[in-house]
């Protein structure tokens, strides 16, 4: 008779969804609160969950991709049906970076979907190709089901945002707290992701390859980051004399001091690597794509005469890498452990002159880099403006090793990169370093470097952003005010989109530039408008006494350093194969 009477505790979809997700790990969620969602921030809120409210829809993406690409576990962004149109170019910068965003759409409702509902959109089908899964839940019983099997599919194989629509009706409506529950699987906790571990006979075959080369390369991807591989990429690397190169725009996997790493896998942010890649005799590309940074695996990048050889982690990056001569199923750390254990046998003992020319290489390359802008700054045409790599230089010494830098922009960035690698190789030991993905997108800056701020509130956060930049996404800067995490803001202000302007001045028969010019803004004193620390720098002898005095402000700063506009070598190249008609 007692179990009889026993009352059933109901709580609101919303609150379902939100206990489902901190039952996963979830401790972070990013938003810009809305009525379609208070049942899930009611149940975030019970279930003392933190969350971080934004002054915009597609900042909350950014916070929550930050936020996932640092720590290496997917938070959430949680919008209303017209934030979710806000928010789709942050799922689409995750979905470059492979970076298992947990995106949540409180949605019109269920029960009157295709008749008009308010705000009604159907956001399903826009996040599908951005994401590895979009669906809307439609039955509130299997709330705890939909985010077992979104967070499953983000983790797993080749990670990736996920998106879940929770229509308003199933939002407000109660169900048993236990609902779902009856059935398999019975634990709802986060499982470590699967990997995938090597077939012998075929793991033996690569590295049968490795042990007859000359002249190997280890370049490393997306998915060296995503398995936690980057500490034997660099052993790999070290013990074995294989030079090493990270392909462009994806998560740093080493730093730049790291004896074995290069640069970039970029022939025009980092020169050497042209000559690396042509007389390489074997290239191990390990969790990345051959896609257009990588010219589809074909020369002049890669030329014909090396072998070309991708591990990947999942199915989906071997069929995606079908150039290759040569495939491997497995996940990095795996086959990394495997190369650094054949090279303690001794099976594999590659000639180290190849190493040490790599690094002499990267020696003569850091001096000329740095000797050729000296040069090209001290000349009169110049006018003693600021070269934009002098100032990401400034910077850096500015800072101490373990801060973060973020950078963000155009040509800032491509020079930005370009300066980290002078900097790495004299000594710079960067915590870690955030930037726009594969596809480049604008005003991210702000967003990464206050993620990078709250899970490194004891380090210094520095964001290098073009004014382009800045004003693209700058609003997110309420987010560092609003929960007091104080970073650093050195604006590149050249005017106007110099990264756009210098391309069209080589492209219009007039020679001239046109819509890419801004008035001259004072950064510097928004920031202290909004209660922060802001200075303006002309000259160059001014810059690092004005980057340490913002550190040390303890506020949420800006240095607005007036620059010279240079096209930077990358932007100079594609500048010149897309005017002879290809932009790939």
């Amino acid at each position: 008779m007692a179990d009889e009477m026993k009352t059933t505790t109901r709580i609101r979809g919303g609150a379902l969804l939100a206990r489902a997700l901190q039952e996963k790990g979830v401790e972070h969620v990013f938003t810009l609160a809305g009525g379609f969602c208070n049942p899930a921030l009611e149940g975030f809120m019970e279930a003392q969950m933190k969350v971080i409210n934004c002054p915009h829809e597609q900042i909350a993406g950014h916070l929550a991709d930050g936020h996932t690409r640092i720590t290496r576990k997917p938070a959430v962004c949680l919008v209303g049906p017209e934030g979710f149109a806000n928010a789709v170019p942050a799922m689409m910068e995750a979905w470059g970076e492979r970076s298992p965003v947990i995106f949540v759409t409180g949605s019109s409702t269920l029960k009157r979907q295709g008749a008009g509902g308010f705000k009604e959109i159907d956001d399903v089908a826009i996040a599908e190709p951005l994401t590895k899964y979009s669906v809307s839940i439609t039955d509130g019983e299997r709330i705890n089901e939909f985010v077992d099997r979104a967070y499953k599919i983000a983790v797993n194989g080749y990670p990736g945002a996920v998106h879940l629509s929770l229509p308003v009706d199933i939002m407000f409506s109660s169900f048993d707290e236990n609902a779902g529950r009856q059935e398999r699987p019975f634990d709802l906790t986060a499982q470590a992701p699967a990997r995938a571990w090597p077939e012998p006979v075929r793991l033996q075959a690569v590295l049968d390859r490795i042990a007859a080369a000359k002249r190997p390369v280890l370049i490393g991807g997306h998915g060296v980051w995503w398995s936690g591989g980057e500490a034997l990429l660099e052993e790999a690397g070290r013990s074995l004399g294989i030079p090493i190169f990270n392909i462009p725009y994806h998560q740093k996997l080493l730093g730049e001091e790291c004896e074995a790493y290069m640069g970039l896998a970029d022939v025009h942010q980092y020169h050497p690597s042209a000559d690396a890649f042509n007389d390489s005799d074997l290239i191990l590309m390990i969790g990345a794509r051959l896609d257009n940074q990588m010219n589809f695996g074909n020369a002049p990048l890669f030329p014909a005469t090396t072998t070309l050889c991708c591990i990947n982690g999942s199915h989906e990056e071997i069929d995606f890498n079908r150039a290759a001569d040569v495939t491997l199923l497995s996940d990095p750390g795996a086959f990394l452990q495997a190369l650094i254990d054949a090279g303690k046998s001794g099976s594999i003992a590659p000639d180290r002159s190849w190493y040490d020319l790599n690094r002499q290489r990267r020696d003569a390359w850091v001096a000329k880099m740095i000797a050729d802008v000296e040069a090209e700054a001290a000349t009169p045409e110049f006018g003693g403006r600021i070269h934009p790599m002098q100032l990401a230089l400034d910077v850096q010494q500015a800072m101490s090793d373990g801060d973060w830098l973020v950078i963000d922009g155009g040509n800032t960035h491509f020079w930005s990169e370009i300066a980290v690698n002078l900097a790495g190789h004299n000594g710079r030991k960067l915590g870690g370093i955030l930037h726009p993905g594969t596809f480049s997108m604008l005003g991210v800056g702000v967003s990464f470097a206050v993620s990078a701020k709250n899970v490194h509130p004891d380090k210094n956060v520095v964001l290098i952003s073009g004014d382009g930049a800045f004003l693209s996404g700058g609003l997110s800067i309420e987010a560092a005010f609003q929960e007091k995490r104080p970073i650093t803001v050195i604006i590149d202000n050249n005017g106007g989109l110099d990264c756009i302007s210098q391309q069209q001045e080589r492209l219009f028969e007039s020679g001239t530039h046109f819509a890419t010019d801004f008035r001259d803004i004072p950064f510097h004193s928004m920031f202290e408008g909004l209660g922060g620390h802001g200075e303006l720098v002309t000259r160059r002898e001014d810059i690092i006494p004005a980057v340490q005095r913002a550190m040390a402000s303890g506020k949420t700063a800006c240095v607005n350093v007036k620059v010279k506009g240079v096209i930077s070598p990358i932007v100079l190249a594609t500048t010149s194969k897309r005017d002879k008609a290809s932009i790939e």
